[in-house]
């Protein structure tokens, strides 16, 4: 029988994860100094990771020299061009051995090429601990007869697989949930809802918002009464308005808006960085209602998403508006530039600011879970490269591809922007305005002769769009404008092919 030292070391985190009630890890983790478990995580990866050994060479940096978190804030940023892509997986990896990780996600990033993101059991204990949070604290699993149902899709995208294995790790930890997997095949989710529901005491639906709310809006097209099953959700990869949480929440018969619903902030890169509380979702909902408190916080005009973090399993930094995160994973990350748009605030530093706006976000929650003091990320995302679509990355150069087929190319100047709207309902579309060349006029036969191009290529081209988006909502909605329309193609302006 082989037993080796990894298999000691993945034994003690089972156990540990498995032993360790939730409110002990956020308490304990409370008690740790984040900036030193920061610097120990700093030395194990210069330590042990070639890659980032070599980087730090590159970079004329002496390690030794790295003693404090001022040095550490003068470290390089990582980023997948720099760092990621430069040298060979394994080398990335602790030891300089990608077998010590037991799997493997794919990614897309802003070009659409492939990244491959290795990790290993231990990674998701502290992931699933994310999960634990919202599944114990929002959804009272632990007391709760509970059927998770994987929505996002299946493969080797992060998201479904990462979910899937993470609610089995709270299975095994004593919650008495119950895992089925239809993926994002509608269908099938809607089939096993109805037969298995029935055996619960509550169903939580995990997917991209779009894509669940499509769920309910269908299932209520074919007569199913969503009420009785006591339906939640967990979601990720997109922001989405406190009106669209209370449309779908009234659709299900919610009763506690910010108990019935949470969104997780991750990435295929270091898995969840941050969740949803009930806390965070009280406040964020004061947010939606007080537009200027939140312009006077957030520096826009738009809501961003807000959750919670745990500065000792992910650490941020803010430089220029974008975020930075540390963290332990298959490959361990140091100061990694995800792009994200957003900006960090202290527990207590969010507590003040409310108070100087007349609202206590304590009162009134009382014996609620999930009060702990822990700090807040909010993030905008990265629209300035992509629009997110059902959780997929839609990216200008697949839809370039589109416009550069004859007799396409003739017709339009190559400019277009991006963006994700709502329908009356709340329903996202993909919509794209194109450019005209000079003197072509538009008229429906181009405007269908570009949206198959454009459909056919984002097919072809994106994996994430292919697999993630419904197949009901895949069309693109083309609108053309003549060449230099003030609104979208003003000359002499440096052209943005994406929009909020």
């Amino acid at each position: 029988m082989m037993f080796s030292p990894r298999s000691q070391q993945m034994l003690e985190a089972w156990q540990q994860f498995l032993t360790t009630p939730l409110e002990t890890v956020l308490q304990q983790h409370s008690q740790v100094n984040a900036e030193a478990t920061l610097l120990d995580l700093f030395q194990r990866t210069v330590s042990t990771v070639p890659a980032y050994q070599a980087f730090l060479r590159s970079q004329q940096i002496d390690p030794a020299s790295i003693q404090t978190i001022a040095d550490f804030q003068h470290l390089p940023l990582t980023t997948k061009d720099n760092y990621l892509r430069r040298y060979p997986l394994p080398q990335l990896c602790r030891q300089g051995q990608l077998e010590q990780c037991d799997m493997i996600a794919v990614s897309s990033g802003s070009t659409g090429q492939p990244s491959f993101w290795a990790r290993s059991l231990t990674d998701e204990f502290q992931i699933a601990t994310r999960f634990e949070q919202i599944f114990h604290d929002s959804f009272q699993a632990d007391r709760r007869r509970t059927l998770a149902v994987i929505c996002f899709a299946l493969g080797t995208w992060v998201g479904g697989m990462y979910t899937a294995n993470c609610c089995r790790h709270l299975a095994s930890k004593g919650y008495p949930i119950t895992v089925i997997t239809p993926g994002n095949n509608k269908t099938e989710i809607l089939r096993v809802v109805e037969a298995l529901a029935p055996q619960f005491d509550q169903v939580v639906l995990l997917g991209y918002p779009p894509f669940l709310k499509d769920v309910i809006d269908s299932g209520i097209a074919y007569g199913m009464n969503w009420r009785p099953y006591h339906v939640k959700l967990v979601m990720a990869g997109e922001v989405f308005s406190e009106e669209w949480r209370s449309l779908v929440g009234e659709r299900l018969g919610s009763t506690n808006f910010c108990c019935d619903s949470a969104s997780l902030y991750g990435t295929a890169d270091a898995g969840v960085l941050g969740n949803e509380t009930p806390f965070s979702i009280h406040i964020r909902r004061w947010f939606a209602d007080h537009p200027d408190a939140a312009h006077a916080l957030f520096g826009e005009s738009r809501l961003p998403t807000l959750v919670q973090y745990d500065p000792c399993s992910r650490f941020f930094e803010v430089q220029d508006g974008t975020l930075l995160f540390s963290g332990e994973n298959g490959i361990p990350l140091i100061r990694y530039h995800i792009s994200d748009n957003g900006g960090l605030i202290s527990y207590e530093d969010m507590l003040q600011f409310l108070a100087e706006w007349g609202f206590n976000p304590l009162q009134g929650l009382a014996g609620q879970r999930g009060i702990h003091p822990l700090p807040f990320v909010y993030v905008f995302g990265r629209s300035h490269f992509t629009v997110s679509y059902f959780g997929a990355n839609v990216y200008p150069e697949n839809v370039t591809v589109g416009l550069e087929q004859a007799p396409i190319c003739n017709w339009v100047t190559g400019k277009f922007v991006m963006q994700v709207q709502e329908d009356a309902d709340q329903n996202k579309l993909l919509a794209i305005v194109v450019e005209l060349a000079p003197g072509v006029e538009a008229d429906e036969n181009r405007r269908q002769a570009i949206a198959a191009a454009i459909l056919h290529h984002l097919r072809r081209l994106n994996s994430e769009f292919a697999n993630y988006v419904p197949e009901a909502y895949q069309m693109p909605q083309i609108t053309l404008l003549a060449a230099g329309d003030p609104e979208y193609f003003p000359i002499g302006v440096k052209h943005r092919y994406t929009r909020s």
